[in-house]
């Protein structure tokens, strides 16, 4: 399979028709100028020059904003600039996000012809109630629609969902979640909500009427929706929003986040949890009573396995009193792990014995 590179072009705020409760897309995007045919050219050649393999997959992301909803003509000028790259073959295709009530059988046709292969639905939540509370002006149903005609018209679908949304409890996002799955994406991002400075939210919050996730209850929910979308093979391609000079702790100067559950590596925080939890089941497997282990796993995932900061290292030496070894295995296949047992409680009481 190859790999895959993006080139992110941002076009914030453009074809939104409100501002939803929690968005303040300049300041989440970094950028605020209007986007023109020259900057996408621009962004693709320097992309382009900086990218280290040559056989790979090259996707145009038009981010921010709502596509679809732009002005039909600056479209058509952003989407024509990136499509003179697929023709001299410099680049593979193009994806966009935008709004599900922005989505039309006119409008999938004229991406299909600039061959725009990924449509990203703005989702959010399933919720009605939550969505209106939020002011996204779409419903459920809009997501449907939209994304069953993005499916039969042969694009791959996205969806991008939030957890910890005004009103919005665990049982309501891991509902949002069940109810995308059945909606058949191809890829979904999850973001927590982050209180971003200027927002609607950020005035709810100080009156008293929001209460951000924690980092802990952020991680927690997100694991089990993950595991949720693992389970239906949906590729979770994001887990919390992308850092940048803006979008970074509140305790950093030049941060526009006020609160909410933030972190650098939230992602791997995630997927460490979900490691942790693997390793713990699989101990428990073999024997209560194991005392050293071993761990194979491949390369690509020993971060995760090893924990932020060691973390997973360290609680399974605390709550179990185990202690693990890490072995690197080409040969594992990414996101499996093989747990050996070493060393048993009762060798050790032998060895005391003789001692």
């Amino acid at each position: 399979m190859k790999k895959q590179y993006i080139i992110p072009i941002f076009v914030p705020h453009l074809g939104c028709p409100n501002d939803c409760t929690f968005c303040n897309q300049v300041k989440i995007s970094g950028e605020q100028k209007q986007v023109t045919a020259n900057d996408v050219r621009d962004t693709i050649d320097y992309y382009l020059s900086n990218f280290k393999e040559k056989n790979t997959y090259k996707e145009v992301a038009f981010f921010g904003g709502s596509f679809t909803g732009i002005d039909v003509e600056k479209q058509n000028e952003l989407l024509e600039a990136a499509y003179d790259y697929i023709k001299e073959k410099k680049i593979d295709g193009i994806r966009i996000s935008t709004r599900p009530d922005y989505i039309d059988k006119t409008t999938l046709k004229r991406l299909k012809k600039y061959k725009v292969k990924t449509i990203e639905l703005g989702c959010q939540s399933s919720n009605d109630f939550v969505l209106k509370k939020a002011k996204r002006g779409h419903t459920f149903e809009d997501i449907k629609k939209a994304s069953k005609l993005i499916r039969w018209h042969r694009f791959n679908l996205g969806h991008q969902m939030m957890i910890g949304m005004q009103d919005s409890n665990e049982l309501d996002d891991l509902q949002t979640a069940k109810d995308l799955a059945r909606l058949k994406p191809k890829m979904v991002r999850i973001y927590p909500v982050l209180v971003i400075k200027g927002t609607e939210l950020e005035k709810e919050m100080q009156e008293g009427n929001y209460e951000p996730l924690d980092l802990e209850k952020a991680i927690e929910r997100c694991k089990e929706i993950t595991y949720l979308f693992n389970s239906k093979k949906i590729k979770v391609i994001r887990i919390g929003l992308q850092t940048t000079d803006t979008i970074c702790s509140p305790e950093k100067e030049g941060s526009e986040v006020v609160a909410g559950p933030y972190h650098e590596a939230f992602r791997q925080l995630v997927e460490s949890a979900i490691y942790y939890d693997i390793i713990v089941n699989k101990i428990k497997n073999v024997n209560m009573t194991v005392k050293e282990v071993e761990i194979r796993v491949n390369p690509q995932d020993v971060n995760n396995v090893v924990g932020y900061k060691r973390e997973n290292i360290l609680k399974l030496k605390d709550a179990y009193d185990v202690d693990v070894k890490i072995e690197q295995d080409i040969k594992c296949q990414p996101g499996k792990i093989e747990v050996k047992p070493l060393k048993k409680y009762k060798e050790f009481q032998d060895d005391d014995e003789e001692i």
